[in-house]
């Protein structure tokens, strides 16, 4: 028998295993595709067949898009079966067939279900499935469905693929409703629509599209992932294109509830950036509106009998009117009606109250108002009656140095008398006072002294003499520069003391554009002159301070007096750059416009909204199965190639630990004493002083 010698020193090499992880390690690792794997199977098996019930045309067992006579030959086929059969379908299966056929056998029906998969009477086979499901079909009243004529006179501005493109041509917002002339819905709409149309009238535009015009209808309407047409929430179907919308991308879609309150407030707000009018009652409109409301603007109060909300048109105008008064809708009330009356001067609602001054006597309209009416009246009542010089009232009142005097830009000279300081009990004291003078001046005929008053007379008459006061703490550099006075501190700018003093100057412009042209010409010659007239102001300016007592008639008296001597005197033409007066409101963020806050309902607020829509649709795509599936594969994939290169790389590590370790080798070095002399050692070797034949050493 052979025998073999063994080896001590020789080994057997192990093919070293894979160590086998444990069941949470490879649950950890895995997480992710099996997350993905089991939303796939779960969209496949359960959310994708929900989404896709059966059709109709698959209830009458023919094909999709079938003809009418195609359905009306497989209902006469199911219902012969329904008597010949010994065990006759259930009573629900056979209100489907009945629902389909119905359904399918109206041409206009038919055609709004295959091309825009409208469906709006499916409640009502719901409805009575539930009411029979136990008793028998011979029981159920046949039709299930009535058609409603839909009658002509209930379309009006009609658009359609003619005149479609002249329609957004308006630089007007446009509000559309697209409709069928089989829908239910559309009938019952029809008088909501008209007063929809009739709210919006003057402020946009509005038009009607019928289903029929298919070009249209599919170009406006929403697409499914064919690319197949449908408007989701079925017809009517509100559509909005925002001011200066040209196409279809730029479509905002109404889907909250179709009446004339929500739609009118959807459009006014969202299209057209129109500010809401917030009601009060009588206990919050002193405190709440009155008494936080800007003071210098005028106080508008709809007192309405209904409660409903502002109009369109009435959100127009308070927009309109913004800077010059604020706006306010209150409910009247029976047992409030003395409070009504002794207050503001109310007897009956609607109406219209205009505060345009602390202690003036309110300025009541009573009885409906129309929209043209309502702009006469806000033009009539926009400035208080002494009204304020702001920013955006100087070029309307004649008192800006860069503007024209109120009696036309033809007019040389005019006056302006500006009452200035805090707010204070001083100031509104001299405004009572400056709103008499007013009313003496323009009731000319029945002043006593009306020669003395002649030329103040004249010039408010004519337009050139404007009454106005400025508040003084906001309008610290304008006040400064008008009262230049060393007590100017009491009445410009914040308030440092118990002190305010109210003072009146008046202002003389004059404008002169020959005269400002030859001083132009003569400063173009200077450099330094030229930079220095940028800025200079067009119109001439003369300014008188009063500082008489605080008393009406030598108020007019002086007032009459300078503007005599400004008329009738050549005074010098003198240039200035006046101070800007600064804005007192901050622009509210619907003045900005829509198109700075959204962008053609592509907006924050907007998207958060499609979010329910987008997932909607996502579980009606059947590519995001097998999307699902493959990235669960691919994870899955990528996952296990890096476990087993982990794997690998540590049993490299193992192997190349057994083997034996290699001794480095030094490089070899030259001696020290070999190293060849350096100029940076500090005393190279065999170095000797050489001697000189000239040295002094020995």
């Amino acid at each position: 028998m052979a025998t073999t010698s063994e080896n001590p020193k020789a080994t057997i090499p192990e093919i070293p295993k894979a160590k086998s992880g444990s069941l949470p390690s490879i649950v950890k690792a895995y997480w992710l595709p099996a997350i993905l794997f089991s939303a796939s199977m779960f969209f496949q098996l359960v959310a994708l067949p929900r989404s896709f019930p059966p059709s109709h045309y698959d209830v009458l067992g023919i094909k999709t898009y079938s003809s009418i006579e195609q359905v009306n030959e497989a209902y006469q086929h199911l219902s012969s079966n329904w008597k010949t059969d010994s065990e006759p379908s259930s009573t629900p299966d056979m209100i489907k067939i009945q629902y389909a056929f119905e359904l399918l056998s109206n041409p206009i029906w038919k055609r709004d279900y295959d091309i825009f998969s409208i469906d709006e009477y499916l409640h009502v086979m719901e409805k009575v499935k539930e009411k029979y499901s136990s008793a028998s079909f011979s029981d159920i009243n046949l039709p299930l469905l009535k058609p409603f004529s839909f009658e002509s006179d209930h379309v009006f501005d009609a658009i359609s693929s003619d005149n479609f493109i002249s329609k957004l041509q308006n630089s007007s917002a446009l509000l559309v409703q697209v409709y069928s002339i089989g829908s239910s819905r559309c009938a019952q709409f029809s008088s909501l629509w008209k007063r929809i149309a009739s709210l919006l009238d003057g402020i946009a535009n509005t038009g009607m599209i019928d289903i029929s015009d298919l070009k249209l209808a599919t170009y406006l309407s929403e697409k499914k992932y064919t690319g197949a047409p449908f408007y989701r929430n079925g017809v009517p179907s509100l559509l909005a294109f925002p001011p200066g919308c040209k196409t279809s991308d730029c479509i905002v879609r109404y889907t909250g509830e179709l009446s004339v309150d929500a739609v009118t407030d959807w459009f006014a707000t969202t299209i057209l950036s129109l500010p809401r009018i917030s009601y009060y009652s009588r206990d919050t409109l002193a405190q709440s509106f009155l008494g936080k409301g800007s003071r210098h603007k005028v106080k508008v109060i709809y007192v309405s009998k209904t409660g409903q909300r502002a109009t369109p048109f009435v959100r127009q105008v308070a927009k309109a009117y913004w800077p010059y008064a604020s706006f306010a809708f209150t409910v009247y009330r029976e047992e409030e009606s003395i409070f009504w009356s002794n207050t503001f001067g109310v007897e009956e609602a609607p109406a219209i109250v205009i505060l345009r001054d602390p202690g003036v006597k309110p300025v009541v309209y009573h009885g409906s108002i129309n929209n043209s009416r309502l702009i006469d009246i806000m033009e009539q009542n926009k400035h208080q009656v002494l009204p304020q010089l702001r920013s955006v009232t100087s070029m309307e009142l004649g008192c800006d140095p860069k503007g024209y005097s109120r009696a036309g830009n033809d007019t040389t000279v005019w006056y302006c008398a500006v009452l200035i300081g805090r707010q204070s009990t001083e100031l509104h004291k001299m405004r009572e006072i400056m709103r008499r003078v007013q009313d003496i001046l323009s009731d000319g005929e029945n002043v006593n002294q009306a020669d003395q008053y002649q030329a103040a007379m004249s010039a408010l008459k004519e337009k050139r003499l404007t009454f106005a006061w400025v508040d003084g703490e906001a309008q610290k550099r304008f006040c400064l520069f008008y009262v230049n006075v060393e007590e100017s501190f009491d009445t410009c700018g914040p308030r440092r003391d118990v002190t305010d003093v109210a003072r009146l100057f008046l202002v003389r412009y004059k404008r002169n554009d020959t005269e400002a042209n030859k001083i132009n010409e003569k400063n173009s010659m200077n450099m330094f002159a030229t930079i220095a007239s940028k800025d200079v102001d067009p119109t001439s300016q003369l300014v008188a301070l009063y500082k008489g007592l605080d008393e009406a008639p030598q108020i007019i008296q002086w007032i009459s007096e300078t503007v005599k001597d400004g008329d009738s005197r050549d005074l010098p033409f003198h240039r200035t750059s006046t101070p800007e007066l600064v804005a007192e409101d901050a622009d509210p963020i619907w003045s900005k416009g829509r198109e700075q806050i959204i962008s053609s309902s592509r907006g924050m607020k907007q998207r958060l909204e499609n979010i329910p829509e987008r997932i909607h649709d996502v579980m009606e795509d059947p590519r995001f199965g097998p999307m699902l599936l493959l990235g669960a594969l691919m994870s899955f994939g990528f996952i296990y190639l890096r476990r087993n290169q982990s794997i690998k790389s540590s049993q490299t590590n193992t192997e190349g630990d057994e083997r034996p370790k290699m001794r480095r080798r030094r490089p070899n070095r030259h001696k020290k004493q070999d190293a060849a002399p350096s100029v940076t050692d500090m005393q190279p070797p065999n170095a000797f002083q050489m001697p000189f034949t000239d040295s002094d050493s020995d």
